[in-house]
């Protein structure tokens, strides 16, 4: 591997054109840069400068050297800025969760990105086990889970629980069992999962989904309540996927004797650098859900 510092000495040589100048800038000996230059020669192999007295060219190889040279260098200087650059209202936090608390969620951080013109939001809507995968692999700053993680490196700070609710047509007053049953199930992805936590604890009759004729399936969280406003049939969603649905007066919220809620995970990887503009939109999450 080039030695960046042999590498920088021999940069600024090309770009000055002089050895004494060269040692001026870089701080240096003129003996130091001969050096640098030497040992660079003798590293590649080949003659990168042809010397003519006090004057200097390049050789074909130190033309190539320079070229490639100069963007590395960049390229490290870049790479050392953005990494010591480590503002709270600038540069990227990505975060994943799951639709419902995304429909809640994504507006408001977008408030503060409005506030903050170098911050920037990077969203994204995702079932647990993605997002999960997501953290363990390091490819998001910070997670939202459902469901608490047993990944090794995954930390879980429980923020919430989101109420589940039983939603039908606007038309329909109260459910029985029986009602349920005539109206059938429009279904997600996260359809049984809710049921089994909402209707097991409301309904002894109730076993598993598919005691229900299935009249749908959406995976657009915006959309799942469509059908079911429409009177096609019934469907468990979480609260803020009820609330976020356009058609407010078209839809019935169910009160169950028993209230069942989702609880809500704020998740990240152990092994990763907390940035300060991480930390920041992680505590406005837990301010602004933990309401």
């Amino acid at each position: 591997m080039i030695n960046p510092n042999w590498l920088k000495t021999f940069c600024t040589l090309a770009d000055a054109g002089h050895f004494t100048k060269t040692a001026e800038l870089l701080f240096m000996t003129q003996s130091g840069v001969s050096q640098h230059i030497k040992k660079l020669e003798q590293q590649l192999d080949t003659p990168l400068l042809i010397r003519d007295g006090k004057s200097f060219s390049l050789t074909s190889a130190g033309v190539k050297l320079y070229q490639q040279g100069k963007y590395l260098l960049n390229n490290l200087t870049e790479l050392e800025a953005s990494i010591k650059l480590d503002e709270p209202f600038t540069g990227s936090v990505k975060i994943a969760s799951p639709g419902s608390v995304g429909l809640k969620l994504y507006p408001y951080l977008l408030n503060i990105q409005e506030q903050h013109k170098s911050l920037v939001i990077d969203y994204s809507f995702a079932p647990n086990s993605d997002i999960e995968e997501k953290i363990i692999e390091r490819k998001i700053d910070i997670g939202l889970l459902t469901e608490l993680s047993k990944a090794k490196h995954v930390v879980c700070k429980k923020i919430a629980v989101e109420p589940l609710l039983l939603v039908t047509s606007s038309d329909i007053e109260s459910v029985t069992w029986q009602q349920l049953l005539e109206l059938g199930f429009v279904s997600h992805p996260d359809a049984a999962h809710h049921a089994q936590l909402l209707l097991s604890k409301n309904f002894p009759a109730f076993e598993h989904i598919e005691q229900f004729d299935r009249k749908g399936f959406s995976n657009q969280i915006s959309l799942i309540l469509e059908p079911v406003s429409r009177g096609i049939g019934f469907t468990i969603l979480p609260l803020h996927a009820v609330n976020a649905f356009h058609k407010e007066s078209a839809i019935r919220i169910h009160p169950l004797e028993y209230s069942v809620g989702e609880p809500l995970y704020l998740c990240h990887n152990r092994q990763s650098f907390e940035t300060k503009r991480s930390s920041y939109i992680a505590s406005k999450i837990c301010e602004f859900i933990g309401k």
